[in-house]
């Protein structure tokens, strides 16, 4: 696990390029505080600061083949690189390290691009063959690990951290008008976009090749497959499953360091949890997070449970108002931008927490996207049931969710009532994008406090056809799958950021065994009747994992995803005035894309802290911090 970084290109002096990456690295330094290293030659420069988990006397980076032709940075871990190095050395390649860098160096060099649909694990990396000048960087399939890059003349930068490339001389700090489109929108950006004009972010499952400081090929070279496996029984799948969740805990467990488990109470980290704790030789030890504000905010009795069948030692940690307020600032300019809900902060405690006790994490980060665990996908699919039940409609054949069958799944709902009332307002048995726009969509109400310049840019179409590009995939026939294909091609990316930095922050490295591409594989090829039967959130999970998870846990119909005690918060004290001095400060004011007037009301009337005030007041600390220039005061 690492922070890398680079310039490629020959229009810069080398001793002026080095001390542009050194700047990046040791901005960094969080990312990989045992070691830090830099290599230059005419054409490139290399950094790589590295938090040492695997080989930890020898996986040094940068990584040079024996020959000298090869250079490789590398953020990530292989997590089967035994298997592959195995391989390699009957092929005749000979180590000289136990590093799962070298693997990735040597599959690298003896398979190329065709490498990367053998590796298991989560990556970012850059290659530079010394002979050829050519050089290819690449993100793992589901961007568990970031990359991002800037094309500037002849030179091609990159880094794990959007802030690391702004010390570059020739990128300003300035905001990317689409960008800001897909957060107002989405609360996060859609795509390669980025909120900073110029710089991009490689999408999951892409690589990007060139030479010196030109791009010769950007390409996609994994996507998520809907082929639909009708041939197979529901007992095949959730034994298929339940090998395969057990295999990826297997390999994600590997390493030279402690390694721990996130334990929120929900189904998804309490099936991680289950399925690491009898592989470790020692006690687990499991880190939750809850508030004392109330039962709304505290899921500890769930986790407790959970931790006491694992035998487990439960570690828990409360965060306060007032620690919502230091921290804020910074975990804007952590993340390099603002975030779709504050569950970052609780987030960030609890891994600060794990990381006085494992350099190791493992959650259930992935499981709502994958096996349908949004309640929204019921709102949706509900809808779509009174739509073939009214009309005599079958929009979907034979993956229709009916009436009848939904019925018993809705109680889940109870508290989604605010949602519905806005979602069937207007729109009602719409085309499945519309409405599964309008149920994600956070714009109406943005909209209503822009200034006239601001809504003058705003091109609502211009986002619906961004989103309906990746919406209408040709194969997701299920609405179901539409919807799931959506959030984990765009909201997962995002909430993956947020776990990378958060957990990176702290030094900790985090991994999310519920991705492993075997078994996201095996779920989008699920018929969409057995993964969303009757409506049932996260159907085939529950079923595969009944034998060994709580029936407390799976049972649950109160599902949190780590609420914060906002509200209560913005009644008085430290985070009543916090807020008010960000959104009603002078800076905001003169801001030019919020009404002065509209967060004055909005700050006095949003007494639920809802998605619109918590959106404008990341957006104005990411003003502050990265587009004013605060960032060096926060650091």
């Amino acid at each position: 696990m690492c922070g890398i970084c680079g310039i490629i290109g020959s229009g810069r002096e080398i001793s002026e390029r080095e001390s542009i990456v050194k700047k990046m690295m040791d901005l960094m330094v969080h990312r990989g505080p045992d070691d830090g290293r830099l290599y230059s030659n005419t054409f490139f420069s290399f950094g790589n600061r590295r938090l040492s988990i695997i080989d930890i006397e020898h996986g040094r980076q940068p990584m040079h083949s024996e020959d000298g032709c090869y250079t490789l940075v590398f953020n990530g871990e292989i997590y089967n690189y035994l298997e592959l190095r195995q391989k390699l050395i009957k092929n005749g390649v000979h180590f000289h390290t136990f590093s799962d860098t070298e693997v990735l160096l040597q599959m690298l060099i003896n398979q190329g691009e065709d490498a990367l649909l053998q590796l298991n694990g989560m990556f970012a990396f850059a290659l530079f063959d010394n002979q050829t000048r050519e050089w290819f960087l690449a993100r793992d399939p589901l961007g568990i690990k970031p990359l991002y890059y800037a094309i500037i003349d002849e030179e091609i930068i990159f880094a794990s951290e959007i802030k690391a490339l702004l010390l570059h001389p020739g990128i300003d700090s300035e905001c990317n008008w689409k960008g800001m489109q897909h957060y107002l929108t989405f609360q996060y950006c859609i795509g390669g976009e980025t909120l900073f004009k110029g710089i991009m972010q490689m999408e999951p499952g892409c690589f990007l090749k060139g030479s010196g400081g030109k791009v010769d090929r950007y390409a996609r070279y994994w996507d998520l497959d809907y082929q639909i496996d009708e041939y197979h029984t529901e007992t095949y799948y959730t034994t298929r499953l339940l090998s395969l969740l057990e295999d990826s805990a297997r390999l994600q467990i590997r390493g030279d360091v402690p390694v721990g488990a996130y334990l929120s109470g929900g189904l998804d980290s309490s099936v991680v949890a289950s399925m690491i704790s009898n592989r470790l030789s020692g006690t687990l030890k499991v880190f939750h997070g809850r508030f004392n504000e109330g039962p709304l905010y505290d899921e500890s009795d769930y986790a407790r449970e959970v931790a006491g069948d694992l035998c487990a030692e439960l570690i828990e940690v409360v965060p306060t108002a007032n620690e919502f307020t230091e921290l804020l600032p910074h975990l804007i300019y952590i993340l390099d931008g603002p975030v779709a809900g504050p569950g970052l902060f609780p987030q960030y405690i609890v891994s600060r927490m794990a990381s006085e006790h494992v350099k190791v994490i493992l959650g259930g980060l992935g499981g709502d996207e994958l096996f349908g665990g949004y309640a929204r996908y019921l709102v949706g699919y509900l809808e779509q049931a009174l739509k073939g039940a009214i009309l005599e409609t079958q929009e979907e054949g034979e993956h229709l969710v009916t009436l009848d069958s939904v019925i018993t799944n809705l109680p889940i709902l109870k508290n989604y009532l605010p949602l519905m009332q806005h979602f069937w307002k207007e729109g009602l048995f719409d085309n499945m994008d519309a409405r599964y726009y309008r149920l994600i969509d956070r714009s109406p109400n943005i909209k209503n406090i822009l200034t006239e310049d601001a809504l003058l840019k705003f091109e609502q179409k211009e986002v619906f056809t961004d989103f309906q590009k990746i919406f209408n995939h040709p194969d997701t026939r299920s609405y179901v799958n539409k919807m799931t294909h959506f959030d984990l091609k765009t909201l997962l990316p995002a909430l993956l950021q947020v776990e990378d930095r958060v957990s990176m922050a702290v030094s900790l490295e985090s991994r999310v065994p519920l991705l492993d591409t075997r078994i996201v594989n095996l779920v989008t090829s699920l018929p969409p009747r057995i993964k969303f039967q009757g409506g049932r959130t996260k159907n085939i999970l529950k079923k595969t994992v009944k034998k060994f998870v709580t029936d407390t846990v799976i049972n649950r119909k109160d599902k949190m995803g780590f609420p914060v005690p906002l509200k209560k918060w913005l009644e008085r004290g430290p985070v009543k005035d916090f807020v008010y001095d960000i959104l009603l400060s002078q800076a905001s004011k003169e801001r030019g894309i919020f009404k002065p007037s509209a967060l004055e009301k909005l700050v006095h009337t949003d007494v639920d802290f809802g998605r619109q005030l918590w959106g404008v007041l990341c957006l104005e600390l990411w003003h502050q911090t990265f587009i004013d220039g605060k960032a060096k005061t926060i650091t």
